[in-house]
């Protein structure tokens, strides 16, 4: 080992804290990306011990057991075995335990020490097992296992400390990094293995008479078949309020500030720069400003996810759905993968990994992209505040608010509707597979590990905005400013532009939907991420419109669309597959692009229909 590079891999079960215990460890120097080859997140980062030791430490996907019965237990395993191509042979394996279930975590231990790494264990959550009366004999225990074990709050400094110490010492000392043979263990032999985790337990470890603890009691409430769905509706319902209510003011001070720098713009540059003010207001400022303006949507939506999911809340949502989801052919397991589809239906589609039925996975797979994600966010907003008045009803509501929570509603009942016909279709001979889940303690979420989740998760947004969005919207600049109008044209520039072209182009096949061409223009280089459809709109009304127009886009909507057409628009994003990156992911995780051509296709005729069926009916009922 060198002492210039040291690298830890941070292993253990889920709802350990092991994420918690990194994010102490690492602050915000951390790397998101993907392992090679699969869509596996890969989470790095970096800490100097006491002793100015630099450590690179590696938080490898949760898991119970080196089996490797899916593929983030397989890279875990892969990479602690010094197997994984492009990864480095860890110096050293930091195990983390829960060391209010001892019984659960402490198997995978027992597995991890057959490897041969050089390894230490960290009881995490003592301080739970505390106050319920757990005692654990530390030196016992070290002396049963063969291993350092070290005592920790992962969401506290101290315990942090002592750590970083402990590491220290244990790295000081000659360790060799070879693994011992492994093979894969049998039935058999994870059933000795959890023997062995019971004697150890009952040598070291004393349990309370009477298990009685606050998370029992909450959960009397949170899980009854009918107060629990009632709450779970009425957290979702806040939600989506908060969305419109809490951002609003934020949104208004960056639509002030881009307004403001596009004004700065046009007053700075002298009218014979006028392509180059073009570019820069109408292509860069209006086209990206108008994406970056719901960044606080987006940090609300994550705020209450990584809230939700570091309370313990989520395991409960997906017992309550289990009755439900059955009934539409989804396994309850499937719910935690949806509800993270609401903010992207990446990560959504990457999590039904945790489901071991190809078909109920397959399924999930399918209507992943159903749900809300973020990027609708952009859509919805610009045309609710456009066309629904932000006015109370029933004396506390808010009306838009309400509006957005039907939308979400509507991505539900499409996903279930979607799974219920799928299995009548394809599978109605399979039996659902049985639901087990583990139900984590209630925790008070640590204020810490939210920040830096909704900080890396706002810094990914920004990314997307100055990268993705931002080359689309140069893209849609050019094609909406040349060619330029001839001497003598009349009306305006940009219809005598290539997007013009593009767009009456396709205005034929959208116009039963009720679009016009502006909208078939902004729809194409939606398809690469939905939320620039809003850019792209953004960019072609300022050009036609002008400054004004670069500067109030939603009153432009209004005054350019009918409510009919606003309607239909809204639907089409309920159900249009606008996602490149979405179907790139079904195709991986799939194994091939058979599954994500049908998604394409039957989330592509599905927004059609119901958009035409929406415009249709609107005009009908007067709603011009």
């Amino acid at each position: 080992m060198t002492t210039a590079s040291l690298r830890l891999a941070l292993v253990g079960a889920p709802n350990t804290g092991k994420t918690s215990l990194f994010n102490r460890l690492t602050g915000s120097s951390q790397k998101v990306a993907n392992y090679p080859g699969v869509t596996v997140e890969r989470k790095s980062g970096g800490f100097v011990t006491p002793e100015g030791r630099s450590v690179t430490v590696l938080d490898l996907p949760g898991t119970y057991s080196l089996r490797g019965r899916s593929p983030d237990e397989e890279i875990t395993r892969d990479i602690v075995l010094g197997r994984f191509d492009g990864e480095e042979v860890p110096d050293l394996v930091l195990c983390v335990a829960d060391a209010t279930n001892l019984r659960l975590t402490l198997r995978l231990v027992l597995e991890l020490k057959r490897v041969g790494r050089p390894m230490m264990l960290v009881l995490n959550m003592i301080d739970i097992a505390k106050r319920r009366g757990v005692t654990i004999d530390i030196d016992r225990m070290s002396q049963e296992l063969g291993l350092p074990i070290v005592t920790s709050v992962a969401v506290r400094k101290g315990g942090v400390d002592e750590l970083l110490k402990r590491t220290d010492e244990f790295l000081a000392r000659s360790h060799e990094a070879a693994a011992s043979e492994w093979t894969t263990p049998t039935i058999a032999d994870l059933k000795a293995a959890q023997r062995e985790a019971d004697r150890i337990i009952a040598a070291a470890v004393t349990l309370p008479a009477k298990p009685d603890t606050l998370t029992t009691r909450i959960d009397s409430v949170v899980l009854h078949p009918v107060w629990g769905l009632v709450i779970l509706a009425v957290i979702l319902f806040v939600m989506f309020q908060a969305v419109f209510t809490w951002a609003q003011p934020a949104m208004e001070l960056l639509s002030d500030s881009f307004a403001a720098l596009g004004q700065l713009i046009h007053g700075v540059l002298p009218e014979s720069w006028g392509l180059l003010q073009s570019f820069l207001q109408n292509g860069v400022i209006s086209g990206v400003g108008s994406v970056i303006v719901f960044l606080p949507q987006i940090i609300i939506i994550f705020l209450f996810i990584l809230l939700l999911e570091d309370f313990g809340y989520m395991a409960r949502a997906a017992f309550l759905m289990d009755r439900i989801m059955g009934g539409a052919g989804l396994h309850g397991r499937a719910f935690i993968p949806l509800l993270s589809s609401f903010a992207c239906a990446i990560p959504g589609i990457m999590a039904t990994r945790v489901i071991d039925n190809r078909r109920d996975r397959l399924t999930t797979i399918l209507i992943a992209p159903l749900m809300t994600c973020s990027a609708r966010i952009p859509v919805y907003t610009l045309i609710i505040s456009a066309f629904v008045p932000s006015t109370t009803v029933w004396g506390f509501v808010n009306l838009q608010g309400l509006v957005m929570f039907g939308l979400y509603a509507a991505g539900i009942t499409s996903a279930l509707t979607v799974s219920a016909i799928a299995k009548f279709l394809m599978w109605r001979d399979h039996a659902p597979a049985p639901f087990m889940l583990e139900l984590p303690d209630y925790k008070v979420p640590r204020l810490r590990s939210i920040a830096i989740g909704v900080f890396t998760r706002a810094k990914m947004f920004l990314y997307r905005a100055g990268t993705t969005i931002l080359s689309m919207m140069v893209l849609i600049w050019f094609l909406a400013s040349f060619p330029q109008a001839p001497t003598g044209a009349e009306g305006p520039a940009i219809n005598y532009s290539f997007a013009a072209m593009i767009g009456h182009a396709l205005e034929p096949l959208l116009r039963p939907i009720g679009f016009n061409w502006q909208i078939a223009v902004a729809l194409i280089p939606g398809m690469a991420a939905r939320e620039v459809a809003v850019a792209a709109l953004g960019t072609v009304y300022s050009i036609e419109g002008g400054k004004e127009a670069a500067d109030q886009i939603g009153q432009v909507l209004a005054q350019k669309w009918t409510l009919a057409t606003a309607l239909s628009l809204l639907v089409w994003y309920i159900f249009a597959p606008q996602c490149a990156s979405t179907l790139a992911v079904i195709r991986r995780e799939t194994g091939s692009a058979k599954w994500m051509v049908v998604t394409f296709i039957y989330m592509l005729a599905l927004a059609y229909v119901a958009s035409s069926l929406t415009f249709n009916l609107a005009q009908a009922l007067g709603l011009h």
